[in-house]
């Protein structure tokens, strides 16, 4: 996040799409609730009735995959209406009149014709978000998870630059993090490109920075994306994977073609608090301990840096992570001499200025958001203040591009995935819960009355849902949510496993895979 979860209730105007973050990220939607009721306006876009929408202002209900048709329709009109920041806009960006220029096509007229959307609700969403000085962007996974998720983003940061809103308090482009670290494991630079703090690989100067720092020669090679892992073990290329934390056979797409291209590598170890799909698997499985058997620290979605403690004992020979990777790495030769997390953190704070002025005793009591570079620096609650690191920043020419698999006779319904308010993800965690499964137990597809009643489906009872990869029995569940044509089905469930009828088509850029956009048929019994 570019601003901090605080300053969402100072905004005017919180502008969601691709989120569902009542359920997803319910913290977060309190804190929107609140300013809401301090008379904030709000705007959602999205596929689905999500609950935030009934404190909708505007509810832009588009087809699954058209996100960058809407967000140029809306861009389109405050330019037309002139509440672009012109001062903004020209003193710290680049790219304006060629950016401008392809807009031309998406009118509300043809912005609607793409998203469904009506064009009042698309003029109305612009005349709202683009007369504040005081709106924020929030998305997730609904905007990335595409064929172009990328376009999406681009199109997100052009309309924030196109008002300014970003650079000052109560603004900003906020994408929340899906998980408790996911912002903490780039930051330490568990991406295939870059080193900790996204310094790049392949950099020189980078290089030998990490090198002399870690007496090591390093590769100068980006490594490969999560999906293209798959792809390159399905080949034969891949012969060994190394997995954390993390369910494929559940979260990848396309579970069958996971499934084989794990079971092609040479050797496969699994680190996990719990024996998941994945580690049955494995060739070896090795206990690790959960967070509250370990000190470190996360670093949550507005990069607030925070220090957990150990409360209790790990079971078994369960050891921390940082242990395991410590002791085999001593043990292929690279001496790993670390006492303790503190002992990581400060060297990280060492090789990215960011985290330099943080300290574990600075966050005893209190989390510092990240930059921070001085220990007597408060850390940073919003970014670019005094400007973007590098100077201007261009506007990104987007257009509008289909999702992969359209429907077609035989595959006649769009299905999108995404997650319910009880369970986690895999459920690796959540699904061991008595209490939860005792609620929110069973798999469902959501489906429109419409839908149901002319597939002479009842509530409750099951169906098959096929695409051109697999297929799985569930339960249908009726509802206003998703308007006909489309089937929401939430991915936490392995006895119907949504990624056993994904696509595994990938963004061209970020290799991310469109979870958000197959075509299946519906079958009954």
């Amino acid at each position: 996040m570019t601003n901090s979860i605080r300053e969402i209730e100072g905004m005017e105007v919180i502008f969601i799409i691709g989120s569902n973050t009542k359920e997803t990220h319910p913290v977060i939607a309190n804190r929107m609730l609140k300013a809401i009721r301090k008379g904030s306006k709000l705007i959602v876009a999205d596929p689905r009735k999500i609950p935030l929408v009934k404190f909708s202002e505007i509810f832009l209900r588009l087809k699954p995959g058209t996100d960058v048709a809407l967000v140029n329709g809306i861009a389109h009109v405050i330019l037309k209406e002139g509440l672009d920041n012109k001062e903004f806009i020209k003193e710290r960006t680049d790219g304006f009149d060629k950016w401008k220029k392809s807009l031309e096509t998406f009118t509300p007229e043809n912005a609607s014709k793409i998203t469904g959307v009506p064009k009042e609700d698309i003029i109305k969403a612009a005349l709202l978000y683009g007369g504040s000085r005081k709106a924020g962007i929030f998305y997730t996974m609904g905007v990335t998870q595409h064929t172009h998720g990328t376009d999406n983003v681009n199109a997100i940061a052009n309309l924030a630059l196109l008002t300014g809103n970003i650079g000052r308090e109560h603004t900003g482009i906020n994408p929340l993090r899906g998980q408790n670290n996911v912002q903490g494991a780039c930051d330490a630079g568990c991406l295939p490109n870059v080193y900790p703090g996204y310094q790049r690989v392949d950099m020189p100067m980078v290089k030998r920075k990490f090198e002399e720092a870690w007496n090591a020669s390093l590769s100068d090679k980006e490594g490969l994306k999560s999906t293209e892992m798959m792809l390159s073990a399905a080949e034969g290329k891949l012969k060994a994977l190394y997995i954390m934390g993390e369910n494929p056979i559940l979260t990848e797409p396309n579970v069958g073609h996971t499934r084989e291209a794990l079971k092609k590598l040479e050797f496969l170890l699994v680190q996990d608090i719990f024996l998941t799909e994945t580690a049955a698997l494995a060739d070896v499985v090795l206990p690790a301990t959960c967070f509250a058997e370990k000190t470190g620290t996360f670093i949550n979605t507005e990069r607030k840096v925070q220090l957990v403690r150990k409360a209790v004992d790990p079971p078994g020979d369960a050891k921390e992570d940082m242990w395991i990777i410590s002791e085999l790495s001593n043990r292929m030769g690279y001496a790993m001499k670390y006492s303790s997390s503190e002992d990581v953190f400060e060297e990280l704070g060492s090789l990215w200025s960011a985290l330099s002025g943080i300290t574990y005793n600075r966050i005893r009591n209190n989390g510092i958001h990240w930059p921070c570079p001085t220990k007597d620096h408060p850390g940073t609650e919003y970014l670019y203040k005094a400007g973007f690191p590098r100077g201007r920043v261009s506007f990104t020419t987007v257009n509008y591009a289909p999702p992969a698999e359209p429907t077609d006779k035989d595959y006649p319904f769009v299905l999108t995935t995404g997650r319910n308010l009880f369970q986690y993800h895999g459920g690796s965690m959540t699904r061991r819960v008595a209490p939860i499964e005792a609620h929110a137990g069973e798999p469902y597809i959501e489906m429109n009355a419409e839908d149901a009643h002319r597939l002479g489906v009842k509530n409750g009872e099951p169906v098959k849902v096929k695409s051109r990869r697999g297929e799985i029995e569930i339960k249908v569940r009726i509802t206003d949510r998703v308007s006909g044509g489309i089937l929401f089905l939430p991915m936490h469930y392995r006895e119907a496993a949504a990624n056993v009828i994904t696509t595994d088509a990938l963004d061209p850029f970020a290799k991310t895979p469109e979870f958000k956009v197959c075509a299946v048929k519906i079958e009954t019994f």
